[in-house]
């Protein structure tokens, strides 16, 4: 990120970058960034494609008809899926980029064996979007406060990270709220926090299995009813449960090889603060367990899909099971 930073600062554009990663909040800032060093409000010398009008022939059309009255043409392309699929044209093109072209590419899943990845990092910059550690987020969340002359304790800013986790895009609309409902003070506490700031569904999954797994069976159950009062769909729980699960398992294996929590975010793409609640998690559970859980809810989930079990009462079955 660093990098892009510097080209924009001394107005020098690699030919093609790569935006890429899970974190969607720093995507769109940098690409609004490059978007406005290179284009500003040049509407005749930039373009924008994404998955709906993603046509290769028709972006190198463009990419071959010079800058008008400029010194750059920009073309952005969005979730087009191209860093996934073959596409010798695109790559080659790519690769014998014009010198007044700027291509920007912003995707969430890439392959790096794929010809257009390996063309872009070849001529261009390529640069992951990865989640953020606690402290960088800490440090975020102080300096978008400060703009509006506000503070905010050590103990309100863990609260908005149990809240909202590590997606820095339902952070700062969060911050937006606090902000609002702050205004004539200089202090953000975490009473502010509780009272203002909407706990992800996420978040619940989290308190619901350490609910399960200290054995207190009504509390994981009462938030499982607060999700459904929250109208979100039993399968949608059922998938985060299976994600929460599963990321419990790898940290158990990994912290059992003697990998440090660094580490091990980096390895399983996750934040080191999720991964801290993981382990903090992982005590509480035996490698078997964990693996059963995830074949029970594999079968529920089969069951539900042809018409053998209710869903919401599948998923109750599988809270009941594992925190007996």
């Amino acid at each position: 990120m660093k990098v892009i930073s510097d080209d924009i600062k001394k107005g020098e554009f690699k030919s093609v970058y790569l935006l890429y990663g899970e974190e969607e909040y720093l995507k769109k800032q940098y690409r609004d960034r490059l978007k406005n060093a290179i284009a500003g409000d040049d509407t005749m010398n930039y373009s924008y494609y994404d998955s709906d009008n993603a046509s290769v022939k028709d972006i190198i059309d463009v990419c071959e008809t010079l800058p008008f009255f400029a010194q750059k043409r920009l073309v952005i392309m969005e979730n087009t899926g191209f860093l996934k699929s073959s596409n010798d044209e695109l790559a080659d093109y790519i690769k014998h980029i014009p010198d007044y072209l700027v291509i920007v590419m912003v995707e969430k899943d890439v392959d790096k064996r794929n010809k257009v990845y390996k063309a872009v990092d070849s001529v261009g910059y390529v640069c992951e979007m990865k989640p953020q550690t606690t402290a960088t987020l800490e440090k975020w969340i102080a300096g978008l406060l400060a703009k509006d002359n506000l503070k905010i304790s050590r103990e309100a800013c863990d609260l908005i990270l149990d809240k909202t986790g590590a997606g820095m895009d339902y952070i700062r609309q969060e911050i937006e709220k606090l902000v609002s409902y702050c205004q004539g003070r200089n202090v953000v506490t975490a009473e502010d926090v509780e009272k203002v700031c909407a706990t992800q569904t996420t978040s619940h999954i989290f308190d619901m299995i350490s609910a399960i797994a200290n054995k207190k069976q009504q509390q994981a159950l009462d938030l499982y009813y607060d999700l459904l009062e929250l109208k979100e769909p039993p399968m949608r729980i059922l998938y985060l449960i299976v994600r929460q699960f599963n990321g419990i398992l790898q940290v158990k294996d990994l912290m059992s090889r003697g990998i440090s929590g660094k580490e091990i975010a980096s390895k399983i793409g996750a934040a080191p603060f999720v991964v801290g609640k993981y382990q903090a998690q992982a005590k509480y559970f035996e490698m078997n367990t964990l693996l059963d859980a995830l074949n029970e809810c594999a079968k529920t989930e089969e069951a539900v899909k042809q018409g053998r079990l209710n869903d919401r009462l599948g998923v109750e079955l599988i809270i009941i099971k594992y925190s007996k």
